[in-house]
């Protein structure tokens, strides 16, 4: 019965690619490389918030990097560990960035004059253990925020640098989780 009903109704799911026009654009403006007719953002504006997000994340792992060799404390040891580790992962997260620059046909802007001003997030240095922790749980809040913004403006635009800024994104909202952790942590510690 369930098969009868099947055939009685029009099937919605059909999908065919028309193979011999996406061939056609394909051998057209070549030299865009993987930006082809189909690319449905402003790639300008994408680049720019890439090389924003870049910058960003210059930024951070700089700040994580000053904060690994200047934390000092009793409990300095795996609140440095951490940093060093989301340093790392700021890192990758910059070339991530950089790679997808290059694939839209852009240069990535590695720049250290106006560096901060690209920066979504701030570089505050924090003169203790609990300031360091701080600082970066803010800048992990404003990346969370601004690459969210971002993610909901690619939507099915640019699907590939929206899974980027969305693994990008699950990373960050660790970071802040962990550095919110240890902000607890010391918190309770003074009670």
């Amino acid at each position: 019965m369930a098969n009868a009903l099947q055939q009685a109704q029009p099937s919605n799911d059909e999908f065919s690619i028309d193979l011999a026009a996406i061939r056609e654009r394909a051998r057209q403006h070549i030299k865009d490389g993987a930006v082809t007719d189909s690319y449905g953002a402003n790639r300008e504006t994408v680049l720019k918030l890439l090389n924003e997000s870049l910058a960003t994340e210059i930024v951070c792992t700089l700040r994580y990097k000053r904060h690994y060799f200047m934390a000092k404390g009793i409990h300095a040891e795996p609140v440095a560990a951490e940093f060093l580790e989301h340093a790392g992962d700021e890192q990758r997260h910059a070339d991530m960035l950089a790679e997808r620059i290059v694939q839209l046909g852009g240069e990535p802007n590695f720049s250290p004059d106006g560096l901060l001003s690209r920066s979504h997030s701030q570089y505050v240095e924090g003169n203790t253990l609990n300031d360091m922790i701080r600082e970066n749980l803010i800048a992990e809040r404003i990346a969370i925020d601004s690459y969210r913004e971002i993610i909901q403006y690619l939507g099915d635009r640019d699907s590939t640098s929206r899974r980027i800024f969305e693994t990008i994104l699950e990373q960050e909202e660790e970071h802040a989780d962990d550095m919110a952790d240890f902000l607890d942590h010391d918190d309770g510690a003074k009670n």
